[in-house]
């Protein structure tokens, strides 16, 4: 998404679950996604947003702004661990109790982490994360939101700022084709 939002050309491969076995031992870590730079990988999906970010100009205007961008990434990637568990199971990579592990685990970690973004946006009060433009940030809660919506729509009741974000963020003119366009995944 962040180079939807920087408005770049790529090119975006999905690999078939039966074609992952072969390709997995390519990787630098046994995983995805890899961004590939002048034939060269670059692994893991925060290093890969810090990474087109800075590329990009949407890391943050100075310094400062770099690092609450990644501080609000980071918070988002512990909420995201915190959800593994329920998220394995949703996308049907594991057996259990769907509805049991979306109480336990990920109901009580929405209600912990989303108040924290929320107040990054009421804070700064110009409809961003940081600053007065678009941030990575921006990019990956407004896509954590879709992932939060498309669980159960009644998850973002009670954080309309964070329904208000994403609806802004998915709503900016080259991030919208980009989303009417993609390939649909579980995750």
């Amino acid at each position: 998404m962040i180079f939807a939002a920087a408005g770049k050309q790529f090119e975006d491969v999905r690999i078939k679950r039966e074609d992952w076995p072969t390709l997995k031992t390519k990787m630098p870590f046994g995983q995805i996604p890899v961004l590939e730079i002048d034939g060269k990988p670059l692994a893991q999906s925060y290093t890969i947003g810090r990474y087109l970010a800075r590329q990009f100009g949407l890391a943050g205007k100075d310094a400062y702004e770099e690092g609450v961008c990644d501080s609000i990434v980071d918070q988002f990637n512990d909420f995201f661990g915190e959800t593994l568990p329920y998220k394995r199971v949703a996308w049907g990579f594991l057996q259990g109790d769907k509805e049991k592990l979306k109480q336990e685990i990920y109901v009580p970690a929405i209600k912990k982490h989303m108040p924290l973004f929320v107040n990054f946006l009421k804070n700064n009060k110009s409809g961003y994360l940081v600053g007065d433009e678009l941030t990575w940030a921006d990019v990956v809660i407004a896509y954590g939101m879709g992932d939060l919506d498309g669980a159960d729509p009644e998850l973002l009741n009670d954080f309309p700022e964070l329904r208000a974000h994403y609806k802004k963020i998915h709503s900016l003119p080259k991030l919208k084709e980009y989303l009417e366009k993609r390939p649909k995944c579980p995750f």
